[in-house]
């Protein structure tokens, strides 16, 4: 689900030029996908998922980033210089939100810190998956959570203790023993 937000008409004064720049009112519409993440890392050569906490964006690539988001046409560029405060934290917001009703209890997802997860990794996950190629365009934090989904379902049953595997082969056994008339 895309996100719209309106840039109200704004005044600044450029100092280079020493002039009054007026930028138009305008509705950009912002889509946070496999895509957008796919064009941003083409330009910055690295992981826009695998950051550290302390590791943010900079001020420049998050604008870059909100650059890729935008599926509206013909923006002028000056307007992604000027976005207000509460715009942009709209849209971080929007690409933090879960954007389902799914959740995951317990601790049933190993993480490893250090792997790298590229949008190509992603598309790799929706091939072995068999998720369609539509999604890629669906918000972010829904597709990961298919994926997470489709990992989970796939997964074979929890592993039994130590305990139970030993009782289940003890019971297979007897059953085998009984059915063979054997003693052992």
């Amino acid at each position: 689900m895309p996100l719209k937000v309106t840039i109200p008409e704004r005044e600044f004064f450029n100092e280079q030029t020493s002039e009054f720049v007026y930028l138009k009112s305008q509705t950009l519409v912002l889509e946070h996908s496999l895509v957008s993440i796919s064009k941003w890392e083409a330009k910055w050569h690295k992981s826009f998922l695998s950051r550290n906490k302390n590791d943010k964006l900079t001020v420049e690539e998050l604008i870059d980033y909100i650059k890729c988001m935008t599926l509206t046409q013909n923006v002028d560029p000056e307007l992604y210089k000027r976005l207000p405060n509460d715009i942009v934290k709209e849209i971080v917001d929007y690409i933090d939100a879960p954007m389902t009703a799914t959740t995951f209890h317990g601790k049933d997802k190993k993480t490893n810190d250090n792997h790298v997860i590229t949008s190509e990794e992603i598309y790799y996950w929706m091939i072995s998956l068999g998720i369609p190629f539509e999604c890629q365009k669906w918000h972010l934090n829904r597709l990961l959570t298919l994926i997470r989904i489709c990992n989970v379902k796939n997964s074979s049953d929890k592993k039994m203790s130590k305990m139970e595997t030993m009782n289940q082969n003890r019971m297979l056994n007897a059953q085998r023993r009984a059915a063979l008339k054997s003693r052992g």
